[in-house]
């Protein structure tokens, strides 16, 4: 007969020690993160007294003067963090400190209502945060008694992080508890005043309750009551309504958030109701840090709140990089972190919120474009470069980005005046392109040959200096249905176009054959008034510009031959074409390539080349003058010598 094989369900076994070692080890990264954790745990056992205590009379008057102390010896290396909250009995020490990963927080806020959770604010969610603790101490002991038991019913519990615990019934007069840990040697170094009110301010500074840190005694002074002074400032100023808020707690408040003692250039104050909610507050600086530029990844301003408690910067999941120059809060109990609350998921509330951040950043600056003046230029001398990267990698807001850019134009005067609404305002009725040129500073760019038939025909052309422009053009093609063209790029369609001479051709032939392989093409075109040549790129190609950018990067670029046009009305191309004299004729040509290139701020392949043919047409020029006007001077000859 066959046998039926068995089916066993099983649990699976635990080995606590380990499980104990990889969750403290591994979970948290920063060993200050314990003292958040602590603090954190003893919050919300104020808050859940505070909350029993309007509905159960045995609690009622027990919810005064809620604090948390934190007490410490140095010498002996022991750290205490003491709370008045809500407090354990014997079963629930057991349950929550001795049961990994189960949360006497979550369990409280899932017997809730829907209108009374809203109403808490504990953070508590995986009943890990306790076990923080080990990444620091040898030994932690916890005495804690609830606060409508008698002083007989308190529970001292201590354990060693080894994967056993010893719990006893005590007497203890006070209600709370009193979390006590023994420092390993190599965390001693966290117990003075300044460590302890460092790591405070940075996790815990917005808790409701205050916290105080018991002060050194002054030496020779007789034994006393020990001194606790508080060192957080519990007004989370983010959570108020913006009516009760004067404009100096605002400023008040971000020089306290960012120590930056410059009044910020506006703010935004916003509060989302309803199944998920969150508070933003932000702040638009008015001076960069000198390395804003160099750091893109350096995303630090907007700090992530859970429910008061810091938890982490925000970086990338919700500050774009071209925000980065933001500052703010942002505080939700919905948002989804991992287990050690250092690591912000992906969630549809993320992508919400950093949705709201991009649109709150952007109202903030094209409000005070509006307002133009002063601060508008320091924002633009400032974050204008970083604001253009938002055309690069914010697909979504591109052409919101592009509205709010300002440029030097060949209408204007100033580097930084001209929007592209104001240049499409001012376009020709048979203008169809928004015409720009890319160049390494001002200067270059308002003596560029490219100009010369813009000019003639009254067409304005924006000036781009800016690195990253190059990159910017690449990506924004169009703005509001008009395309973006550079002057100096493919062929030049400006006004009526006349077939180039015959003459003309051959001159350009003759040029291209005496520069050979250093160019790519040579022929006539309308692009010039006054100069003899100017350097062309192809529509697709990188520019000139573009090509030394990335070189000066340490980048491999693939050589590009310059393309160059010529103007057959200059007069040196009219001598050029009468020379019949090849070695001279082919000078000249190197010398109109070598021109048009420094022409565009350029780099010449050999530098020492075009000195000497300036040179010697210079020699020839001045043999061809008439001999010295002092023709019975002795000197004279060896003057010329000379």
């Amino acid at each position: 007969m066959t046998q039926t094989p068995r089916i066993e369900t099983r649990a699976f076994d635990t080995e606590v020690h380990q499980l104990l070692k990889l969750m403290i080890n591994a979970l948290y990264s920063n060993r200050e993160i314990f003292l958040r954790e602590l603090i954190s745990n003893a919050s919300d056992a104020s808050d859940k007294l505070r909350f029993e205590a309007l509905t159960d009379d045995s609690l009622k008057g027990l919810d005064q003067d809620l604090a948390i102390d934190i007490d410490f010896d140095a010498e002996a290396g022991i750290l205490t963090v003491r709370d008045r909250g809500i407090g354990m009995n014997r079963s629930e020490v057991i349950e929550n400190l001795g049961t990994i990963a189960r949360s006497g927080t979550r369990r409280f806020l899932e017997s809730l209502s829907g209108d009374q959770r809203q109403d808490a604010r504990l953070i508590g969610q995986f009943g890990v945060g306790f076990y923080a603790a080990f990444i620091v101490a040898e030994e932690v002991t916890v005495e804690t008694r609830r606060a409508n038991e008698s002083a007989d019913q308190g529970v001292r519990w201590s354990s060693k992080g080894e994967g056993e615990y010893q719990i006893e019934s005590i007497d203890r007069a006070e209600q709370g508890t009193t979390v006590t840990l023994r420092l390993r040697e190599d965390h001693r170094d966290l117990l003075s005043p300044w460590q302890l009110k460092r790591i405070v301010h940075h996790y815990s500074n917005h808790i409701a309750f205050p916290i105080r840190l018991r002060q050194p005694a002054e030496e020779d002074a007789e034994p006393a009551e020990p001194k606790f002074e508080r060192v957080n400032d519990s007004q989370a100023l983010w959570t108020r309504p913006k009516s009760e808020i004067k404009e100096e707690e605002y400023q008040e408040f971000y020089t306290g958030l960012t120590g930056d003692p410059d009044t910020p250039l506006s703010w935004a104050h916003h509060h989302v109701e309803g199944s998920q909610r969150y508070s933003l507050l932000l702040f638009l600086p008015s001076s960069a840090p000198f390395d804003l530029l160099i750091n893109r990844d350096e995303r630090e301003g907007v700090k992530l709140y859970i429910q008061r408690v810091f938890i982490m910067d925000a970086a990338e999941q919700v500050l774009p990089r071209y925000l980065r120059f933001m500052r703010g809060v942002i505080d939700s109990a919905d948002l989804p972190l991992n287990i050690s609350r250092e690591i912000l998921q992906d969630s549809p509330l993320v992508k919400k919120i950093r949705a709201t951040v991009v649109k709150r950043s952007l109202d903030l600056i094209e409000k005070l474009a509006e307002q133009g003046g002063e601060p508008w230029a320091k924002f633009l001398e400032d974050f204008g470069s970083i604001l253009k990267e938002g055309v690069i990698e914010g697909f979504e807001q591109r052409e919101r980005i592009a509205g709010l850019l300002r440029f030097a134009s060949t209408e204007n005067d100033k580097a930084t005046e001209v929007s592209l609404d104001d240049y499409i305002g001012r376009m020709k009725e048979d203008q169809e392109h928004i015409w720009y040129l890319t160049a390494e500073s001002l200067q270059v760019a308002r003596n560029s040959p490219h100009l010369e038939a813009f000019r003639k025909h009254g067409v304005e052309v924006l000036l781009l200096t800016d690195r990253i422009d190059e990159w910017l053009v690449g990506h924004l093609r169009e703005y509001k249905s008009k395309s973006l063209k550079s002057v100096a790029r493919g062929k030049l369609e400006l006004g009526e176009q006349a077939e180039p001479a015959e003459s003309a051709k051959k001159l350009a032939g003759r040029i291209k054959k005496a520069l050979g392989e250093r160019v790519g093409n040579v022929q006539p075109g309308t692009r010039l008034t006054e100069s003899p040549a100017c350097v062309v790129a192809d529509e697709h190609e990188l520019s000139p510009l573009m090509a030394r950018m990335m070189r000066q990067a340490g980048q491999e670029v693939p050589e590009i031959k310059p393309n160059l046009e010529i103007n057959p009305e200059h007069a040196l191309l009219g001598l050029m074409d009468q020379l019949e004299d090849g070695n001279r004729f082919d000078d000249l040509a190197s010398l109109l390539l070598d021109q048009a290139l420094l022409a565009e701020g350029g780099e010449l392949a050999d530098p020492a080349a075009y000195v000497r043919r300036v040179n010697a047409l210079l020699v020839d020029s001045l043999g061809a003058a008439p001999a010295q006007s002092s023709e019975n001077s002795e000197s004279g000859p060896e003057r010329a010598a000379s």
